[in-house]
């Protein structure tokens, strides 16, 4: 990749940063490649919410 550091980057940034130009796709692609298979570090967790919001919930003030 160019000048910018995979650190700081996630999937939207990057892809902004294609659209400007500042990122070539084919380098990150090859940087996506490179990186190391973590899964076997990964943990399962579970979480609970006080309030569940649902999808037609966010469409009702929208109306």
């Amino acid at each position: 990749m160019t000048d910018v550091d995979p650190r700081y980057t996630d999937k939207r940034t990057v892809e902004r940063y294609m659209k400007f130009g500042l990122v070539d796709e084919k380098a990150f692609e090859k940087h996506l490649k490179s990186l190391p298979d973590v899964a076997e570090k990964g943990e399962r967790v579970q979480a609970e919410a006080d309030e569940y919001i649902l999808d037609e919930d966010l469409n009702e003030g929208a109306e």
